[in-house]
Protein backbone atom coordinates (compact mmCIF):
# COMPACT_ATOMS: atom_id res chain seq x y z
CA UNK A 1 0.00 0.00 0.00
CA UNK A 2 1.04 3.36 -0.62
CA UNK A 3 0.04 5.59 1.75
CA UNK A 4 0.14 9.68 1.09
CA UNK A 5 0.32 11.68 4.60
CA UNK A 6 -0.35 15.57 4.51
CA UNK A 7 -0.07 18.70 6.60
CA UNK A 8 0.75 21.90 6.12
CA UNK A 9 0.95 23.14 9.62
CA UNK A 10 2.28 20.70 11.82
CA UNK A 11 5.65 20.46 12.75
CA UNK A 12 7.03 17.78 9.98
CA UNK A 13 8.22 15.64 13.39
CA UNK A 14 5.38 15.82 15.30
CA UNK A 15 4.76 12.81 17.36
CA UNK A 16 1.54 12.02 16.25
CA UNK A 17 2.30 12.15 12.40
CA UNK A 18 6.27 10.73 12.11
CA UNK A 19 6.77 8.72 15.38
CA UNK A 20 3.47 7.17 15.60
CA UNK A 21 1.59 6.77 12.47
CA UNK A 22 4.05 7.34 9.63
CA UNK A 23 6.30 4.51 11.76
CA UNK A 24 3.58 2.31 11.92
CA UNK A 25 3.04 2.24 8.05
CA UNK A 26 6.64 1.80 7.18
CA UNK A 27 7.24 -1.35 10.11
CA UNK A 28 4.16 -2.63 8.52
CA UNK A 29 5.62 -2.80 5.29
CA UNK A 30 3.86 -0.18 3.55
CA UNK A 31 5.51 3.13 1.46
CA UNK A 32 4.57 6.41 2.96
CA UNK A 33 5.06 10.05 1.10
CA UNK A 34 4.94 12.99 3.63
CA UNK A 35 3.61 16.51 2.35
CA UNK A 36 4.79 18.63 5.26
CA UNK A 37 6.61 22.19 5.70
CA UNK A 38 10.05 20.40 6.19
CA UNK A 39 11.70 24.12 5.09
CA UNK A 40 9.86 26.24 7.37
CA UNK A 41 11.21 24.31 10.52
CA UNK A 42 14.76 23.38 8.81
CA UNK A 43 14.05 19.75 9.28
CA UNK A 44 15.73 17.05 6.76
CA UNK A 45 13.22 14.31 5.52
CA UNK A 46 14.50 11.34 6.36
CA UNK A 47 15.03 8.36 5.09
CA UNK A 48 12.59 5.65 4.62
CA UNK A 49 9.65 7.66 3.16
CA UNK A 50 9.48 10.18 0.18
CA UNK A 51 9.07 13.50 1.17
CA UNK A 52 7.20 17.03 -0.79
CA UNK A 53 8.17 20.09 0.89
CA UNK A 54 5.30 22.74 1.16
CA UNK A 55 5.24 26.08 2.96
CA UNK A 56 3.97 26.63 6.10
CA UNK A 57 0.34 27.46 5.95
CA UNK A 58 0.39 27.15 2.51
CA UNK A 59 -1.94 28.75 0.08
CA UNK A 60 -4.46 27.38 -1.83
CA UNK A 61 -2.41 27.32 -5.30
CA UNK A 62 0.70 25.54 -3.71
CA UNK A 63 -0.78 23.42 -0.91
CA UNK A 64 -3.08 21.99 -3.92
CA UNK A 65 -0.09 21.41 -5.80
CA UNK A 66 1.93 19.90 -3.33
CA UNK A 67 -1.26 17.57 -2.39
CA UNK A 68 -1.25 16.97 -6.05
CA UNK A 69 2.60 15.44 -6.29
CA UNK A 70 2.28 13.42 -2.95
CA UNK A 71 -1.04 11.66 -4.28
CA UNK A 72 0.86 10.16 -6.83
CA UNK A 73 0.04 6.48 -7.43
CA UNK A 74 -1.07 6.39 -3.70
CA UNK A 75 -3.71 3.93 -2.40
CA UNK A 76 -4.44 6.40 0.41
CA UNK A 77 -4.45 9.87 1.55
CA UNK A 78 -4.45 10.67 5.34
CA UNK A 79 -4.64 14.52 5.93
CA UNK A 80 -4.11 16.01 9.31
CA UNK A 81 -5.56 19.41 8.70
CA UNK A 82 -9.22 19.96 7.65
CA UNK A 83 -8.20 22.65 5.14
CA UNK A 84 -6.80 20.14 3.14
CA UNK A 85 -10.05 18.34 2.69
CA UNK A 86 -11.32 21.50 0.89
CA UNK A 87 -7.98 21.10 -1.83
CA UNK A 88 -8.75 17.71 -2.85
CA UNK A 89 -7.95 16.50 -6.44
CA UNK A 90 -11.50 15.08 -8.22
CA UNK A 91 -9.55 11.99 -9.08
CA UNK A 92 -7.69 10.37 -5.85
CA UNK A 93 -7.66 7.84 -3.34
CA UNK A 94 -10.01 6.84 -0.36
CA UNK A 95 -9.51 10.13 1.99
CA UNK A 96 -8.71 9.55 5.98
CA UNK A 97 -9.36 12.46 8.10
CA UNK A 98 -7.35 12.32 11.26
CA UNK A 99 -9.60 14.58 13.97
CA UNK A 100 -6.91 16.11 16.48
CA UNK A 101 -8.61 18.42 18.08
CA UNK A 102 -12.34 18.87 19.15
CA UNK A 103 -14.69 19.87 15.94
CA UNK A 104 -17.87 21.70 15.42
CA UNK A 105 -20.65 18.51 14.89
CA UNK A 106 -21.42 19.73 11.65
CA UNK A 107 -18.06 20.23 10.02
CA UNK A 108 -17.22 16.43 11.20
CA UNK A 109 -20.94 15.43 10.17
CA UNK A 110 -19.96 16.72 6.73
CA UNK A 111 -16.87 14.93 6.82
CA UNK A 112 -18.37 11.36 7.49
CA UNK A 113 -20.58 11.70 4.66
CA UNK A 114 -17.78 11.98 2.09
CA UNK A 115 -14.53 10.40 3.58
CA UNK A 116 -13.33 8.51 6.47
CA UNK A 117 -12.79 9.57 9.74
CA UNK A 118 -9.97 8.98 12.06
CA UNK A 119 -10.82 10.03 15.52
CA UNK A 120 -9.48 8.58 19.60
CA UNK A 121 -11.60 5.84 18.74
CA UNK A 122 -8.99 4.63 15.88
CA UNK A 123 -6.17 6.17 16.73
CA UNK A 124 -6.03 6.72 21.05
CA UNK A 125 -4.34 9.17 22.43
CA UNK A 126 -1.00 7.10 23.36
CA UNK A 127 3.28 8.07 24.20
CA UNK A 128 6.22 5.63 23.96
CA UNK A 129 6.45 4.30 27.56
CA UNK A 130 9.78 3.94 29.09
CA UNK A 131 10.59 0.54 30.43
CA UNK A 132 12.70 1.38 33.48
CA UNK A 133 12.48 5.10 34.22
CA UNK A 134 14.05 7.22 37.17
CA UNK A 135 12.54 8.19 40.16
CA UNK A 136 11.08 11.20 40.43
CA UNK A 137 13.62 14.02 41.62
CA UNK A 138 13.27 17.12 43.68
CA UNK A 139 15.16 20.08 41.65
CA UNK A 140 12.99 20.75 38.98
CA UNK A 141 9.31 20.60 36.93
CA UNK A 142 8.56 20.50 33.27
CA UNK A 143 6.53 21.50 30.75
CA UNK A 144 6.02 19.45 27.17
CA UNK A 145 4.21 20.91 24.47
CA UNK A 146 2.98 24.15 22.45
CA UNK A 147 3.33 27.10 24.92
CA UNK A 148 0.21 29.82 24.65
CA UNK A 149 -1.76 31.83 26.74
CA UNK A 150 -4.54 29.04 26.84
CA UNK A 151 -2.03 26.63 27.63
CA UNK A 152 -1.49 28.42 30.62
CA UNK A 153 1.98 30.52 29.75
CA UNK A 154 1.16 33.34 32.47
CA UNK A 155 0.50 30.42 35.03
CA UNK A 156 3.66 28.76 34.00
CA UNK A 157 5.97 32.36 34.35
CA UNK A 158 4.27 32.94 37.72
CA UNK A 159 4.72 29.10 39.51
CA UNK A 160 8.75 29.72 38.05
CA UNK A 161 9.62 33.34 39.78
CA UNK A 162 8.26 31.59 42.90
CA UNK A 163 9.90 28.31 42.98
CA UNK A 164 13.22 29.89 42.27
CA UNK A 165 13.47 30.63 46.25
CA UNK A 166 12.95 26.71 46.94
CA UNK A 167 15.74 25.92 44.41
CA UNK A 168 13.17 24.25 41.74
CA UNK A 169 14.01 25.15 37.94
CA UNK A 170 11.13 25.22 35.35
CA UNK A 171 12.16 23.38 31.77
CA UNK A 172 9.73 24.46 28.91
CA UNK A 173 10.23 22.46 26.13
CA UNK A 174 8.49 23.08 23.30
CA UNK A 175 7.42 25.81 20.46
CA UNK A 176 5.63 28.97 21.57
CA UNK A 177 2.64 30.86 19.90
CA UNK A 178 4.25 33.97 18.46
CA UNK A 179 2.46 36.38 20.86
CA UNK A 180 4.10 34.77 24.39
CA UNK A 181 7.58 34.51 22.67
CA UNK A 182 8.28 37.73 24.00
CA UNK A 183 7.41 36.73 28.00
CA UNK A 184 9.20 33.70 27.53
CA UNK A 185 12.63 35.80 26.12
CA UNK A 186 12.07 37.82 29.24
CA UNK A 187 11.68 35.19 31.57
CA UNK A 188 14.66 33.62 30.77
CA UNK A 189 16.86 36.27 30.59
CA UNK A 190 16.18 37.44 33.91
CA UNK A 191 16.82 33.63 35.14
CA UNK A 192 13.47 32.44 35.83
CA UNK A 193 13.14 29.46 34.16
CA UNK A 194 14.57 27.00 30.70
CA UNK A 195 13.41 27.70 27.58
CA UNK A 196 14.52 24.70 24.89
CA UNK A 197 11.93 25.68 21.90
CA UNK A 198 11.08 22.74 19.57
CA UNK A 199 12.66 19.48 20.66
CA UNK A 200 12.12 16.27 18.90
CA UNK A 201 9.82 14.12 20.49
CA UNK A 202 12.31 11.20 21.31
CA UNK A 203 14.94 13.77 22.98
CA UNK A 204 12.09 15.81 24.98
CA UNK A 205 10.57 12.42 26.19
CA UNK A 206 14.06 11.87 27.54
CA UNK A 207 14.55 15.23 28.63
CA UNK A 208 11.36 14.95 30.84
CA UNK A 209 12.63 12.15 33.31
CA UNK A 210 13.54 12.07 36.59
CA UNK A 211 11.25 15.49 36.97
CA UNK A 212 9.73 16.39 40.21
CA UNK A 213 6.38 16.90 38.36
CA UNK A 214 5.29 17.73 34.71
CA UNK A 215 3.07 20.18 34.19
CA UNK A 216 -0.45 20.72 32.12
CA UNK A 217 -2.00 23.96 33.06
CA UNK A 218 -4.59 24.99 30.46
CA UNK A 219 -7.45 26.89 30.53
CA UNK A 220 -10.88 25.09 30.78
CA UNK A 221 -11.17 26.77 27.02
CA UNK A 222 -9.13 23.78 25.84
CA UNK A 223 -10.94 20.54 25.48
CA UNK A 224 -9.62 16.89 25.06
CA UNK A 225 -7.01 15.16 27.01
CA UNK A 226 -3.48 16.54 26.12
CA UNK A 227 -1.06 14.43 25.27
CA UNK A 228 1.71 15.69 27.52
CA UNK A 229 -0.11 13.97 30.21
CA UNK A 230 0.14 10.52 29.02
CA UNK A 231 3.82 11.76 28.19
CA UNK A 232 4.47 12.28 31.60
CA UNK A 233 3.28 8.92 32.85
CA UNK A 234 4.73 6.35 30.27
CA UNK A 235 8.19 8.42 31.84
CA UNK A 236 6.81 8.05 35.46
CA UNK A 237 6.97 11.43 36.22
CA UNK A 238 3.67 12.95 38.55
CA UNK A 239 1.56 15.50 36.96
CA UNK A 240 0.01 18.11 38.22
CA UNK A 241 -2.66 19.21 35.63
CA UNK A 242 -5.84 21.15 35.56
CA UNK A 243 -9.74 20.19 35.10
CA UNK A 244 -8.77 19.11 31.24
CA UNK A 245 -7.11 16.17 32.26
CA UNK A 246 -8.72 15.31 35.91
CA UNK A 247 -10.28 12.05 35.50
CA UNK A 248 -7.47 10.24 34.42
CA UNK A 249 -5.19 11.67 36.97
CA UNK A 250 -7.55 11.23 39.77
CA UNK A 251 -9.11 7.33 38.45
CA UNK A 252 -4.79 6.74 38.01
CA UNK A 253 -3.32 8.51 41.43
CA UNK A 254 -0.71 9.58 39.31
CA UNK A 255 -0.64 13.29 40.49
CA UNK A 256 -2.67 16.64 41.26
CA UNK A 257 -5.21 18.48 39.94
CA UNK A 258 -5.01 21.94 40.97
CA UNK A 259 -7.22 24.71 39.28
CA UNK A 260 -5.63 27.55 36.79
CA UNK A 261 -4.35 29.54 39.73
CA UNK A 262 -0.50 29.99 40.66
CA UNK A 263 -1.32 29.30 44.23
CA UNK A 264 -2.47 26.23 43.78
CA UNK A 265 0.26 25.09 41.76
CA UNK A 266 2.96 26.41 44.07
CA UNK A 267 1.33 24.48 47.10
CA UNK A 268 1.29 21.31 45.21
CA UNK A 269 5.13 21.24 43.44
CA UNK A 270 6.67 22.42 47.42
CA UNK A 271 4.22 19.28 48.80
CA UNK A 272 5.80 17.03 46.30
CA UNK A 273 9.27 18.34 46.82
CA UNK A 274 8.55 17.40 50.85
CA UNK A 275 7.67 14.21 50.28
CA UNK A 276 9.79 11.51 47.87
CA UNK A 277 7.54 8.58 48.76
CA UNK A 278 4.31 10.01 47.54
CA UNK A 279 5.98 11.45 44.08
CA UNK A 280 7.68 8.11 43.89
CA UNK A 281 4.10 6.63 44.11
CA UNK A 282 2.49 8.56 42.12
CA UNK A 283 5.43 8.23 38.98
CA UNK A 284 4.72 4.46 39.30
CA UNK A 285 1.31 4.30 39.17
CA UNK A 286 1.29 6.80 36.17
CA UNK A 287 3.82 4.66 34.12
CA UNK A 288 2.11 1.48 35.51
CA UNK A 289 -1.55 2.51 33.69
CA UNK A 290 0.52 4.04 30.77
CA UNK A 291 2.32 0.91 29.98
CA UNK A 292 -1.18 -1.24 30.39
CA UNK A 293 -3.12 0.83 28.13
CA UNK A 294 -1.36 4.10 26.26
CA UNK A 295 1.88 2.21 25.06
CA UNK A 296 1.72 3.05 21.26
CA UNK A 297 3.03 -0.16 19.63
CA UNK A 298 0.38 -2.12 21.40
CA UNK A 299 -2.12 0.40 19.19
CA UNK A 300 0.20 0.62 15.79
CA UNK A 301 -1.10 -3.17 14.35
CA UNK A 302 -4.91 -1.92 14.78
CA UNK A 303 -4.02 1.37 13.23
CA UNK A 304 -2.25 -0.36 10.20
CA UNK A 305 -4.91 -2.71 9.32
CA UNK A 306 -8.19 0.35 9.88
CA UNK A 307 -5.91 1.92 7.35
CA UNK A 308 -5.41 -0.67 5.00
CA UNK A 309 -9.21 -1.41 5.39
CA UNK A 310 -10.19 2.36 4.38
CA UNK A 311 -7.56 1.59 1.62
CA UNK A 312 -9.82 -0.98 0.15
CA UNK A 313 -6.42 -3.51 0.55
CA UNK A 314 -7.69 -7.02 0.14
CA UNK A 315 -4.14 -8.94 1.69
CA UNK A 316 -3.09 -6.44 4.35
CA UNK A 317 0.79 -7.07 4.36
CA UNK A 318 1.72 -7.91 7.64
CA UNK A 319 4.27 -6.14 10.27
CA UNK A 320 8.03 -6.27 9.26
CA UNK A 321 10.52 -3.76 9.33
CA UNK A 322 10.89 -0.94 7.06
CA UNK A 323 13.82 -1.24 4.68
CA UNK A 324 15.39 1.82 6.03
CA UNK A 325 13.74 3.01 9.16
CA UNK A 326 13.28 6.61 10.81
CA UNK A 327 14.90 6.55 14.48
CA UNK A 328 13.18 5.46 16.90
CA UNK A 329 11.57 6.63 19.77
CA UNK A 330 12.66 5.56 22.82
Amino acid sequence: MRVCVATIVHHPEDARIMHRQIRALLDAGHEVTYVAPFTHFNVTPPMGLTPVDVPYEAGVGRAGAALRRGLRGADLLLVHDHALLRLLPHRRPPVVWDVREPVNARRLARAERRHNVCTSSVVPEATMVAAAPPVPGDTRVVHLGRLSAERGLTELIGLAERLVPHGIRMELIGAAEPGVRPLLRDAQRVGLLDWYGYVPNRHALRMAEGALAGLSLAAGTVTGMPTKVLDYMGRGVPVITTAQSAALVERTGCGIVVPLDVDAAVDAVLDLKEDPARRSAYGVRGHAEARLRHHWPDHAPSFVARMEAWAGLTAPVRSRAAKAPLSRTA
